[in-house]
């Protein structure tokens, strides 16, 4: 993943909106939501979601799928686990940091 990639993703995730969006498509998982249910649990216009929706697509965080007169969101979680994965490939001096059993990094 090339670096302004990263930085794409982590600008567009540096939206408190954009956050809970993206946090509620990874909890949601992969039968994704609709807009209009995405508006009613974060109480926000359509319109304003539908803005922050397109910058989370171009950040390649979410995908759009259309099932009939129905936009479905979902996270990306390929492209999620590449930005962690820039983020934290050179932790610990490159040395794996995760034991078996731990849940945070030993460094």
């Amino acid at each position: 993943m090339e670096e302004k990639d990263i930085v794409r993703a982590l600008a567009a995730l540096a939206h408190d909106l954009r956050l809970r969006v993206f946090r509620m498509l990874v909890v949601t998982g992969p039968e994704g939501l609709t807009p209009g249910a995405i508006a009613a649990q974060l109480d926000v216009p359509n319109a304003t979601l539908s803005f922050h929706l397109k910058e989370l697509m171009n950040a390649g965080l979410v995908t759009q799928e259309r099932d009939g007169r129905t936009l479905i969101y979902r996270a990306a979680y390929e492209q999620m686990n590449a930005v962690l994965g820039f983020l934290t490939e050179n932790c610990c001096q490159g040395q794996p940091c995760l034991s078996p059993g731990a849940d945070s990094c030993r460094c």
